[in-house]
């Protein structure tokens, strides 16, 4: 059934960011709203910044995240794992994407 591989989530419209104390909301979509790509690992995630708003630090133990900027800037990086515990990071714009 289609369905099972579809959502209207108006991911177009904007979130509001003043009900979070970081500045920043997160709509996830993930196997819980959209159950045809079950067990393929698949999610998509729009955030919506405030000036100055954060997507504070967070782990994904096996799995890739792939930021792209619609509008603004945005600060973006990742820490490896011990022993380097290395920073890359980057600030992007408009267009820009980071993996």
């Amino acid at each position: 059934m289609a369905d099972h591989f579809f959502l209207a989530a108006k991911l177009d419209m904007p979130r509001d960011t003043k009900i979070s104390k970081v500045g920043s909301n997160v709509t996830l979509i993930n196997v819980m709203k959209i159950a045809g790509p079950n067990m393929l690992g698949i999610s998509l995630t729009r955030i919506d910044y405030a000036p100055l708003g954060e997507n504070p630090p967070h782990r994904h133990p096996c799995a890739t995240e792939i930021l792209t900027v619609l509008e603004g800037t945005l600060y973006v990086g990742f820490v490896t794992s011990n022993p380097e515990n290395k920073l890359f990071s980057k600030e992007l714009r408009k267009g820009d994407v980071f993996v």
